[in-house]
């Protein structure tokens, strides 16, 4: 099992990646939303240039807020400095575009600009269209030391609906899930990469898969519906819940043990009395970042386990090591509160205790 820790992509978070490098972890994801954080590349970069080991990538860019061309040297670049140890995460953008008040990338697109950045990044000339125009473009100094394309730049997609983890089966190296800690929600995203890569001729169990989520240690006997518990692991509670909710059109796709609990969490971001120009600035306020009060009702005990690493240590060992049994490569924890003491807590009473 590997372990990865999730960042906001500040510029400013290079020592806290190096620290978790030394005690361990073995992936660093970097988010990649421009209206909450840095600019992501600017980011890895810093990075790259001041760890030795740990895997990097945007966790996750998406085909809306740069042209694939601008994607594919951004990585690259990044890949001069930390030589075959990045990963291009890639996503439809749910955050990046929701804090514009802009909707997520279409999944036609999504595929695209996979393509694009999968030709430049192997060396080869590709169609590239914008608008009617369509012209055929390559890296024109693949040689110069700018860019790095002679290492493998592996492309991961983010997936949260069936038709998204089934696209992620055809044509992903790795597949990014969110929240999917519960048997149930595992099945159902599994099931679905499976048949994305059987309708491909992929053999589905080398797609490497990563499972992002929140953690918290508990105390025996020490319950889960408590304000600290929320304030840990609740807005990513809420926010996974929320994209499951919103990638799943029919919710009989739905696990039928988590189907109402997770469509409850489909208007946990609404404020219709707000101008429609603006709402999406008090939606998103401290998303991922803060609590709200009236998101308690939603998140339960039963949500806690099903989308994050919530319990004692010996109950978050063993969700893990089910995990593991269900295909799971990386476990790649995102914190609300206080990243170097969840570093810290994580390698020390879980990763070192995990064969």
């Amino acid at each position: 099992m590997d372990f990865g820790f999730v960042f906001f992509g500040s510029v400013q978070v290079y020592p806290d990646v190096a620290f978790a490098e030394r005690r361990g972890f073995t992936h660093a994801w970097l988010y990649d939303s421009q209206m909450l954080a840095s600019d992501v590349y600017a980011a890895l970069a810093l990075c790259a240039v001041n760890t030795k080991k740990i895997f990097l990538g945007p966790g996750v860019t998406n085909p809306s807020s740069r042209i694939a061309p601008m994607t594919a040297c951004a990585i690259a670049s990044i890949n001069a400095l930390a030589p075959g140890r990045v990963i291009l995460g890639i996503g439809t953008g749910n955050t990046a575009r929701r804090t514009l008040g802009m909707p997520a990338a279409r999944l036609s697109q999504l595929r695209e600009h996979i393509e694009v950045c999968r030709g430049l990044l192997s060396g080869k000339t590709v169609p590239y269209q914008e608008g009617e125009r369509r012209r055929m473009i390559r890296f024109l100094n693949p040689k110069s030391g700018a860019i790095n394309i002679k290492d493998k730049i592996p492309i991961y997609v983010a997936a949260s609906g069936p038709k998204s983890l089934e696209l992620a089966g055809e044509i992903a190296d790795g597949v990014i899930l969110f929240g999917a800690v519960s048997p149930s929600l595992i099945d159902f995203c599994m099931n679905h990469v499976r048949a994305g890569a059987e309708r491909a001729g992929r053999n589905p169990k080398k797609i490497y898969t990563l499972c992002m989520t929140a953690f918290h240690l508990t105390r025996p006997g020490e319950k889960l519906e408590t304000q600290t518990v929320r304030k840990a692991v609740g807005p990513f509670v809420t926010s996974s819940s929320n994209i499951y909710a919103f990638s799943c059109p029919n919710p009989e796709d739905l696990p039928a043990d988590l189907r109402a609990d997770i469509m409850a969490f489909k208007d946990a971001y609404r404020v219709p009395d707000e101008p429609i120009e603006t709402r999406h600035l008090k939606m998103y306020s401290e998303y991922l970042q803060g609590f709200k009060k009236e998101h308690a009702p939603l998140v339960t005990e039963k949500m806690i386990r099903a989308t994050t690493l919530t319990g004692t240590r010996d109950e978050v060992i063993e969700a893990i090591e089910t995990m593991r049994k269900a295909g799971i490569h990386q476990v790649a924890i995102q914190p609300v509160l206080d990243p170097r003491g969840t570093i810290e807590t994580f390698s020390k009473e879980i990763m070192r205790r995990i064969q």
